[in-house]
């Protein structure tokens, strides 16, 4: 199916990337000589999402400048400076300019290197509306850079994914890469987070995950930030 539209979470305080966030926001980061921001757009760019909506909160005249005159994806400004939301709070907030379509939703701190084919258009492709309310990314956690604790999820034989049960060893990680529908937002809280949507789906035998291709970056922190940047030179010899 098709989807057109993409949510951006930016609006963290990067409280863990210190001290290089003190003076910006951890979405203006650079790795690889473009901003962790930067690497998302293009991203959702080139698998042809028109609008991308940002939400904003610690320094966000920086990003709103920053991202000022750009047109690949078009950019629309979601400013919780008076308050933050959580993730899925910071969704809700926005969830009427999606209408009733599936939407990507990325965190500004994950990238990642595509394998032979782009993970988003395999995770468009993937996305079965009649049986996912949603369609995560989700990558091995063993050799994903930057992920300094066990998976989050257990992958089903059939896709589905689940929380892991006490004492369980998972292997894979949410890399902040997910396809969602609308429906799961509304009615909620002002204030809440993705893992309520995540629950939901679990208990309805509707989320599932995709096993991203390629390599997977968490760049939360500056130890993390050293090793993407490392990462990123291997790969362009």
């Amino acid at each position: 199916m098709a989807i057109g539209k993409a949510m951006v979470l930016a609006a963290g305080l990067g409280t863990r990337m210190r001290p290089l966030t003190d003076d910006r926001p951890k979405p203006l980061i650079a790795v690889g000589g473009k901003t962790l921001l930067d690497h998302n757009l293009d991203r959702l760019a080139e698998a042809g999402i028109g609008t991308a909506i940002v939400n904003v909160h610690y320094l966000p005249d920086q990003i709103i400048a920053h991202l000022r005159g750009r047109t690949r994806p078009r950019i629309v400004i979601s400013d919780e400076r008076g308050r933050l939301l959580d993730s899925g709070g910071g969704i809700a907030r926005v969830i009427d300019a999606f209408g009733d379509d599936p939407f990507l939703s990325l965190n500004a701190d994950s990238i990642w290197l595509d394998g032979p084919r782009r993970n988003l258009d395999r995770m468009i492709e993937a996305f079965d509306p009649a049986r996912m309310d949603a369609l995560l990314l989700v990558a091995p956690a063993v050799t994903s850079i930057g992920w300094g604790n066990r998976g989050d999820f257990f992958l089903e034989q059939d896709g589905r994914l689940r929380w892991p049960a006490k004492g369980e060893v998972t292997a894979f990680a949410y890399t902040g890469v997910a396809i969602l529908k609308p429906e799961s937002f509304r009615g909620r809280p002002e204030i809440f987070s993705l893992k309520a949507v995540f629950d939901a789906a679990i208990a309805a035998g509707r989320l599932h995950g995709l096993r991203l291709d390629g390599v997977f970056m968490h760049v939360g922190t500056p130890e993390a930030l050293v090793e993407a940047e490392r990462a990123l030179a291997s790969f362009a010899r």
